[in-house]
Parts: structure tokens; sequence; C-alpha cells
């Protein structure tokens, strides 16, 4: 068992997701950095859709009531171990770390990055939501946000961690670039909107969170004014609401939307997004000119 003494700013449980659900109204959820939580969980011998922890920004402590394997993966920060009778010692991040029964893992602010992993052996139980134990922050679906006094039951570890060297990958601290392709509804804004939207950096605004990256930046202008349909959207959608400022949809976006989508986030570039703090420019890259055009 682990009992969550301090949960930081948001303490969820995520694995991979739910997708193939939106016919039902559900998103996908799950990480927003899966890369994190995939390696997490290979150190530890997990399967890699075991759920973890996802923390924001950092300051959680957790105690373990008995011996366990984990790893701490994506954002980088101060880590510590605290056994019983001992003084604090450094933990290393994206590598497994044998925990004794009765210490205390301390999470410290996240200086690079702004999502940790925690994956320990056995994976963290929860019950299960059409195939996923991941927290839904839009719906309010699947596991509440984790308080101080939570317990979290682990379950029985089946693999063999990984001792192995694993390349970890640290978040950017500078700007941060995606590969977009064009969206379905391009031709509802004035002509060279794709060069504007690719040919300059966008700024993170504070209002990001787990539904989508809000971007700062100068307005994309629409020409087409008539109303759009509710229609489908996907995790990487860059949908242009009324402000003509971009947000790009992660895991908990909503399953329909109004506004249209001049572009889409290419799926392995939206750990970075995961990781992208207020403040940090963002730069879309687009796809190469297809030279059998």
């Amino acid at each position: 068992m682990i009992t969550v003494l301090q949960p930081g700013t948001q303490l969820l449980i995520e694995d991979l997701g739910r997708p193939g659900c939106a016919a039902v109204g559900l998103s996908p959820s799950g990480a927003l950095d899966t890369r994190a939580l995939r390696l997490a969980n290979r150190l530890v011998g997990n399967d890699p859709g075991a759920a973890g922890l996802e923390l924001l920004l950092g300051g959680a402590e957790l105690e373990f009531d008995a011996e366990a394997l984990l790893a701490v993966t994506g954002a980088c920060g101060p880590l510590s171990l605290a056994a019983a009778g001992l003084p604090p010692a450094e933990a290393a991040a994206g590598r497994p770390v044998r925990v004794p029964a009765g210490a205390r893992l301390r999470i410290g602010p996240a200086r690079a990055g702004l999502r940790y992993y925690v994956a320990v052996a056995g994976g963290i139980e929860a019950e299960p939501l059409m195939g996923s134990r991941s927290t839904d922050v839009l719906s309010g679906l699947g596991p509440a946000p984790l308080r101080a006094g939570d317990v979290l039951a682990v379950g029985s570890p089946a693999g063999h961690p990984d001792t192995g060297w694993l390349p970890t990958p640290v978040p950017p601290q500078g700007r941060i670039v995606v590969r977009v392709q064009p969206g379905p509804r391009l031709d509802w804004f004035a002509r060279g909107t794709w060069q504007r939207l690719t040919g300059r950096d966008w700024t993170v605004s504070p209002d990001s969170n787990r539904v989508g990256v809000r971007l700062l930046g100068r307005p994309l202008e629409r020409t087409a004014a008539d109303e759009l349909p509710s229609e489908g959207l996907i995790t990487g959608a860059v949908q242009v609401p009324a402000s003509g400022l971009p947000t790009v949809f992660l895991s908990d976006h909503p399953v329909t939307g109004g506004y249209p989508v001049p572009a889409v986030v290419v799926p392995a570039d939206l750990p970075l997004l995961a990781q992208a703090r207020p403040g940090q420019p963002v730069r879309f890259l687009a796809p190469p000119p297809d030279p059998t055009s």
C-alpha cells in the first residue's frame, strides 16, 4: 500500500487511456506524456499500460508500507527517499529505485518539464472504467484526483525490471518544436494562414491544462463566417475559437467541438506539449513539400 502524505499540485492515477470510446462520449484520457509513463513501467517490469501516477509540477510525498520498486520519469527535479531512522537521501530519476518498507518518497518542484510519472512494480490498482484506470478531469470519470490521506493498492509484480541503461528524455527548456499536418478546416481561414501558423513562435498560456495547451500570439484570421456544426475531435487537433488563438487538444479533450481545426499535431510529438511550461515558446513544424506534387 502507498499512502499519499502530500498530493502536490495535482496527483492523478493514469494509464494509457481508453481510446476508441468517442462514440459513447468518452475522451481517450490517459497519461499526457505516454513516453514517460511507458519508460517508467519498463524500468520496474510492468506492462506498458500499467497504471501509474501523474504529478503536476511536484510537491508530493508518498509513504510505502512495504518494500517496493519504483521509477520516476518525465519532469526533472529533486527526488529524495527518507527511510525510517535515516536522513533523506537523493534518489535517481529514470532508473529503478528500491524503496524499503516505511520509506517516504519526496518529489520536489520541477525545474524542467511539467509532469512527473511514478511507476511502481505491480502497477497502481483502481477500479477500471471501459478498460482504463485513468482519471478524466473534463468529465470527472475515473479515479478522483488524489488527496492527502488517500491509500493506494499496488498489484503483484509480474515482470522483470529493466536494469540496463535506457535513455531518459529530458524535457526541453527552450523552444518546443512539434510537427503538424493540415487539418480539415484550413480553408476556413485567410490565405497564408498555414504560413502564419507554422512560421512563428507561439507562447504557452498559463490557462493550459490536461484538456489542451492554449497558445498566445497574433490571432489567426477566419474568412468563413458560417456556423460550424459540432464535429468529432481527436487528440492533437489544433482548434481555433473566435479569439483566433489556437488550442492544441490533449488527452482529456471533448469528443466534439464547433470551432474549425486548421492543423493536427503528429501524435509522436504530443509528449513534448505535455511537458510544456507556461511562457515556453512553441513552433509548429510543417511537413516538407511533396516532391511529386
